[in-house]
C-alpha cells in the first residue's frame, strides 16, 4: 500500500503506478533542517525522490575505507577527500555518494555543500541497479568527470568518463591487477586491487 508520508519514497507495485511528487533540494534541505527526517535516518534526495540507502554491511564498510585511503594517498593539496557527505547537484538531487573528491579543503564548505566533483565513488553490493541508473544519470547530468563503481560482487572497478546528457560517453572495466590513472591527476595511478575487500 503506498505511503503518504512525505519524508519517505513512494511505495510501488506491479498494480499501481508510483505517485510523483517531486522535492526540490530547498524542500528537502527544509525538512532536514525542521527535524522532519529522524536523525540517522540513512536517505538522500535523488532526482526530486527521498530514498532510502540501505545499511551496509561489513564488506560494503571495507570497502569504502579501502577506496577512501587509496584516494586519500593520491590527491594532495587543493583537494578534498568526502566520505558520505551530500553534494548539492541541481535543484532536484542532493545525492550522498559513499566518495566524493572535491576541490578545495574541508573549511571551504561551512556555509554550502559542494555542488561538484572531480570524482565520485559508489561502492556497490547491493545497489549496482540504483548506481549504473538514476544515479549514473544524475552524476552526467551534472557533468561530474569521473564516475566509479567498486562492483563488490563481480570484483572489479567500473569507471564512467565524458559525461554527456544522462551517460557517459566511455566506459570501462577493470579487474584486480589493473590499475587506473586518475582524470585529475593523470601521473597518479589507482590499483584495482588497493579498492576491494
Amino acid at each position: 500500500m503506498p505511503s503518504h508520508d512525505p519524508t519517505i519514497l513512494i511505495e510501488t507495485s506491479s498494480e499501481t503506478e508510483r505517485e510523483l511528487f517531486r522535492w526540490s533540494r530547498q524542500r528537502y534541505e527544509d525538512l532536514v533542517s525542521a527535524g522532519l527526517i529522524e536523525e540517522g535516518t540513512r536517505v538522500e534526495l535523488l532526482d526530486g525522490y527521498i530514498v532510502y540507502m540501505p545499511v551496509q554491511n561489513p564488506r560494503h564498510s571495507v570497502a569504502g575505507e579501502l577506496t577512501r585511503e587509496a584516494l586519500d594517498r593520491a590527491f594532495d593539496g587543493g583537494f578534498h577527500v568526502r566520505s558520505q557527505r551530500p553534494l548539492a547537484l541541481d535543484d532536484f538531487s542532493e545525492p550522498e555518494p559513499d566518495i566524493a573528491v572535491v576541490i578545495g579543503e574541508p573549511r571551504d564548505y561551512v556555509h554550502r555543500h559542494p555542488n561538484g566533483a572531480v570524482l565520485i565513488v559508489e561502492i556497490s553490493d547491493t545497489t549496482l541497479t540504483k548506481d549504473r541508473g538514476p544515479k549514473l544519470r544524475a552524476y552526467a547530468r551534472s557533468l561530474i568527470p569521473e564516475y566509479w563503481i567498486v562492483n563488490l560482487p563481480d570484483q572489479q572497478l567500473e569507471v564512467y568518463r565524458q559525461p554527456e546528457g544522462e551517460t557517459y560517453r566511455v566506459q570501462r572495466v577493470l579487474r584486480p591487477g589493473e590499475a587506473l590513472s586518475l582524470l585529475a591527476r593523470s601521473n597518479t595511478q589507482v590499483k584495482v586491487a588497493d579498492l576491494l575487500p
